[in-house]
Parts: structure tokens; sequence; C-alpha cells
């Protein structure tokens, strides 16, 4: 029998050479015992070495899948001491067979893949509970802040998780100390040993803090102990000042919920109730004239935009007009010019509008969002679609000018526009044509000009092109019906 001592201490290159030398000595799995000597016990086989066997005449070093190795190093952290020759026999079997690990119903994979999962979930369970103490300097002492945290976890997998925390607290000299090894980073070198350590004492100030944080967070009706304790198992708890509360919060829990239950509502805050009145549009009031609602809408400020666009662009035509025509937002000329469609989705839909027998100054045109949201590059400023809560403020606007232009058919020209209208975000080929809106007037919903203008394919933009003028003809001939009812 094959005996090869290791330390087991998660240290993956140990068990490789090992396992190397005794494939290429053709070394079959059921003659090897497979033994741990911790020199931090002084167990029976402390002091304990191995005599690997040569290498058969013509042997070559061994291959492996790629998987296999991400699986062994995973697996070679945890503490079950049978995990040396289970990992030894996959091996051996890997060389008569490459495509063993994707049999998920192999005893020896299930057993591998049931270890290697113990493990994230051990690495998973330390960056969730390691708390880093701050340790004073000395006086008089320079350098940067120094922090140790003590965990206790059940396999050895701080060097395995170290990089994590070296990512995370980059900025600070840190000791992560348990009975499974250390970790260690002073901003230039991370540093790991599998050799165990005292727990300290790290007891401080902050412990209250956490206590009062913990008890003024903890909800007694939403309280699953089943759920909380598999995401915070009780064996933490010795580390986590706060963790002295939860058995008196449990305990009270469904007394704490009588006694909410009992309380009379409280009225939300004000600064939330503004936010609330801010979202909804705001009915016209006798006497509202549209001039005046323009006026108002120069100085908006309900959303971010205002903050880059150069100006408010509010609508434009008659005070009363049986067609509006709403699109997306400004673009950059119109930002300018501060009029809506006059740059060249204006000019493209002046021409469809000419061809079509529509006059634009019997129309309203405006747009969902009265301001131009864009992304400078360089000395340009290219067009953004504005987001959902952009196009919810402004529906305040927008609902104002269909109160006061009072139209019976609106002209919804891109998904925009019809999400602004209808609060729908259906595809706009779905929604195209014809329809009728909740509060009795016509909808008719087409393709926005700018989207002509973006196709590429020659072919298929005549195709688009033509489709936008039958459209129009469409609103063209509803305008002639609308204007002989009245």
């Amino acid at each position: 029998m094959q005996e090869v001592v290791l330390r087991g201490r998660g240290d993956f290159a140990e068990w490789r050479d090992a396992a190397r030398a005794l494939l290429m000595g053709e070394v079959e799995p059921d003659k090897v015992s497979w033994l741990c000597a911790d020199r931090t016990d002084g167990g029976l086989f402390a002091s304990a070495s191995s005599v690997l066997p040569s290498p058969r005449p013509g042997a070559r070093p061994p291959t492996v899948p790629a998987p296999f190795f991400h699986l062994a190093e995973a697996v070679i952290c945890h503490s079950d001491p049978r995990r040396f020759s289970l990992l030894y026999r996959l091996l051996w079997r890997l060389a008569g067979d490459r495509a063993l690990l994707g049999m998920r119903t192999d005893v020896d994979v299930v057993a591998a893949h049931r270890l290697a999962k113990s493990v994230r979930r051990d690495c998973h369970k330390m960056t969730a509970f390691v708390r880093f103490k701050e340790m004073p300097l000395a006086p008089g002492e320079a350098g940067r802040r120094r922090f140790v945290a003590w965990f206790e976890p059940d396999h050895f997998i701080v060097a395995r998780t170290a990089p994590f925390f070296q990512r995370r607290f980059t900025d600070m000299d840190w000791l992560i100390a348990s009975p499974k090894g250390s970790a260690s980073w002073d901003g230039a070198t991370l540093r790991a040993t599998d050799e165990g350590a005292e727990k300290p004492d790290l007891s401080d100030d902050t412990d209250d803090l956490w206590r009062t944080y913990y008890a003024s967070i903890f909800n007694p009706a939403r309280l699953k102990v089943k759920m909380m304790t598999t995401e915070m198992p009780k064996k933490y708890w010795k580390n986590l000042a706060e963790a002295d509360l939860i058995p008196g919060l449990i305990a009270s829990a469904e007394a704490r919920v009588i006694e909410m239950a009992a309380q009379a509502p409280t009225m939300p805050p004000a600064f939330h109730h503004r936010l609330r009145r801010a979202e909804e549009p705001a009915p016209v009031v006798a006497g509202e004239t549209l001039e005046a609602v323009r006026q108002e809408a120069s100085t908006c400020t309900l959303c971010p935009l205002h903050c880059k666009a150069t100006q408010t662009v509010f609508g434009e035509g008659p005070e009363r007009a049986s067609v509006m025509l709403v699109g997306e937002q400004p673009g950059d000329e119109e930002d300018v010019a501060r009029r809506p469609f006059v740059g060249p989705a204006g000019r493209l839909l002046n021409g469809v509008l000419e061809e079509t027998g529509i006059d634009r100054r019997a129309i309203y045109l405006t747009n969902a969002v009265k301001h131009f949201k864009y992304e400078p590059r360089g000395r340009r400023r290219i067009h953004q679609r504005p987001n959902a809560g952009e196009v919810q403020k402004c529906r305040w606007w927008l609902t104002k000018e269909i109160d006061l232009v009072q139209p019976r058919l609106i002209v919804a020209m891109g998904a925009t526009a019809v999400t602004a209208l209808t609060g729908e975000t259906s595809a706009l080929g779905d929604m195209r044509g014809e329809r009728m809106l909740e509060d009795g007037r016509r909808l008719f919903v087409t393709v926005h000009p700018s989207y002509l203008l973006r196709l590429p394919d020659e072919d298929r933009r005549a195709q688009e092109m033509e489709r936008f003028r039958r459209d129009f003809r469409a609103i063209s001939e509803r305008m002639a019906v609308l204007s002989a009812a009245g």
C-alpha cells in the first residue's frame, strides 16, 4: 500500500504533485492511502513524509480536461479527509474516459460536485460575515488605516477567498485570521498562510452601533426563522455583536406585529407627498390659456433634462385644433430654435404634410418630452431616447396641452409618444393605425420621421416612406370627415 502524507490545508499544488507522481508510476487508486499531517496539532503523522514512486519507463505527464482543474481546486479546500482519494480516483478514471465529468449520475462525480458546492457556499459566507475592526495607530505613527477580522470557516477557504477582499478593500491594510489559515494585504502584496490563528479580542464601541442598527431594521411582520437561519447560520452568531438580540427579537415578534396592526395609519412624509403630486397631471383651471402654460413650462424643473438642454421646446399651433401631432422630444435644431419639428425630421414631415394636403398651420405640433436629451460627442450632440421616468414627468405638460387645444384626433409618432398618451409599451407595429382612446378621442399611431432617416437600406427606406405617406393620407381623410362633421 502506497502511503501519501499531505498537510491537507487547501493547497492544490501539494495534492497535484503527489497525484501526478502516482499516476506516472501507475499506482491504482485502491492501492493508495492518503493521510493528513497537520503540523499545528501534533498528531500521529505530524512528522511523516511521503516517498512517492518513480515514473514508469516511457510514462508521460498526464493531461486532463480543464473542468477537472476547476473542480479539483475547489474540492481540495474541503475539510473531508476522503477528498484526496476521491480526486485521485477521478483523475485515474479520466485517463480512460475523457467525458467522465459530464456523467452527472456517476457516484464519484456527484460526490466531487457536492464537496465543491459546500466549499463555494463557505466562500460566500466568508464574504458575507467577515467584519473588520479598525486597529488604532500608535501615537505619532503614520501610515494607512489598519483593520483586523476573525472568521471561522468550515473548510480551508481563506487563501481562495482572499482575492475578493483585496479587490474590495484595496485602499486599506487588513488581516483576516481564522483557525484554518490567515490572509493579509498591505497595499502592495496579498499574503496567505495555512497556519491557524487564535481568536483575538475584537470587541469595541461599534458593537453597540451594530445592535442599534439591527434592532431598528428588524421587521417582525416578515420574520421567517427557518429562512433566516439558512442565510445566517447560528454558528456565525457568536462573532456578530447584534446576534445577541436575535432570540429576544424572535420571541417578541408576534406581540410586536399585533402592536403594529393596532396603530393608526400615518401620513407619508411631506417630501413624498410633493413627489406624488409632481407625477400627477395637473387639470386645467378656469381661464388658463395655452400661452400662460407655455410660459410656465419655460421654467420647468420636473426632471433633470432641463439641466443640459438649452430651453424648453413647447408645442405650437392654433389655440383650438382638431388634430394634434405628438412626437418624442426636440432635437438639436429644435433645442436651439425653441420650435418643434424644424430639424431634419421636421423637414421630412413638412414634405409629407404638403404631399397629403395637410396644412401644418392648421394642426398643433408638440412632443411627449419638452427638453432635448443628448450625449455630447466632441462638438456634436447625439440624441438619446428619454426614459420612462422622464416621459412620466412630462405628461404634466402634454395633458395640459391636450385639455387646452381639445383635439379630436391625436397622431402619435413613435413609441415614446404612444407610451406618453396611453401608458402602453407594446411594439409599435402592433399598434400602428387608428383606434379610440378612453376619453373618446381618436388616436392614430405611426412611426416618427427620424426613424425613416435612420434606415440604412435605400429600398427599405423607400418602402417605409411610402407607408408613412399612406398613414398621412388616411389622417388627411379623417381630418376632412371631422371638418364636415363640425
